[in-house]
């Protein structure tokens, strides 16, 4: 038969019993508070990204790579989500000049013919370390204008140390296109330019006989359908380095077109994607 327990027996084993629980209790919460001081929240939208560096990266198929973008202050900063974006990238050509002669601002380009938002587009993307070139749309209308627009682009842009200047000639402003195309390029060069490109179209340049033998680069627009994407490369003899395939892209990042370029696929794409996208010593 079952021995009899005291009452005092059997009291004292509850006190006991939950004595033991609290303590538990009070030990447990302080190991998990513990715990909690050490967690940390994630930044997710850094100012600065983990990109290859322009020097070192390697190009398989210049078909698959991610797309190069020009962009000018129709591109609304405020409109660009420069994190998303940088990540979808290869590198960005940048307008810092809509020609010496503008007149009149408008949403883009201030009095002095300076586009309103170089200066945010080359530092959003080179603290992404996005290659950055740059490029002025040439408007010279003597050989001295021409000159006067390249002091100008060389001046806005010198501090940024773009990997190429590039002149984007699409409008007959003078009798003598070729002569003054080349006073602009001559002017960048004996200012201190080293990497100087020419962007024109094909029947542009052979209507007005613009010649492009001493750029370091070439760079030809061609949409085909215009679709948004690639289509096929330029039916041209001419020695091109970057092609420009349509002014109706989108990449994730900004909402809305863009213009997207890709290496030319008619030679090495990493010798080409170096020669463009590598700062200059």
């Amino acid at each position: 038969m079952r021995k009899k327990l005291k009452p005092i027996v059997v009291i004292g084993f509850f006190l006991t019993f939950f004595a033991i629980i609290f303590i538990s209790g009070v030990y447990g919460n302080r190991a998990t508070a513990g715990k909690e001081t050490t967690i940390t929240q994630s930044n997710t939208n850094p100012t600065s990204i983990e990109t290859i560096p322009s020097s070192s990266y390697y190009i398989t198929n210049a078909l698959e790579m991610k797309p190069i973008i020009d962009i000018s202050a129709w591109q609304r900063p405020s409109e660009i989500d420069y994190y998303t974006l940088s990540q979808n990238i290869s590198g960005a050509i940048v307008r810092l000049q809509s020609g010496y002669h503008t007149q009149n601002e408008n949403t883009a380009t201030d009095e002095n013919g300076l586009d309103k938002a170089f200066d945010t587009h080359i530092k959003e993307f080179q603290a992404r370390n996005i290659p950055v070139a740059v490029y002025a749309y040439v408007t010279g209308n003597s050989i001295d204008s021409m000159k006067e627009e390249a002091r100008s682009f060389y001046e806005a842009a010198n501090k940024y140390n773009p990997t190429f200047y590039w002149l984007d000639v699409e409008e007959h402003t003078m009798d003598d296109m070729n002569g003054g195309v080349e006073a602009f390029r001559q002017e960048l060069e004996s200012l201190g330019a080293k990497n100087i490109g020419i962007y024109v179209g094909i029947y542009f340049m052979e209507d007005h006989s613009i010649n492009v033998d001493k750029f370091d680069a070439v760079w030809i627009p061609t949409y085909g359908v215009d679709s948004g994407y690639y289509n096929a490369a330029p039916s041209t003899d001419l020695d091109y380095d970057l092609h420009q395939y349509t002014s109706r892209g989108y990449v994730n990042g900004f909402d809305n077109y863009l213009d997207l370029n890709i290496i030319t696929t008619l030679k090495d794409p990493n010798e080409v994607y170096r020669k463009l996208f590598t700062t200059p010593e």
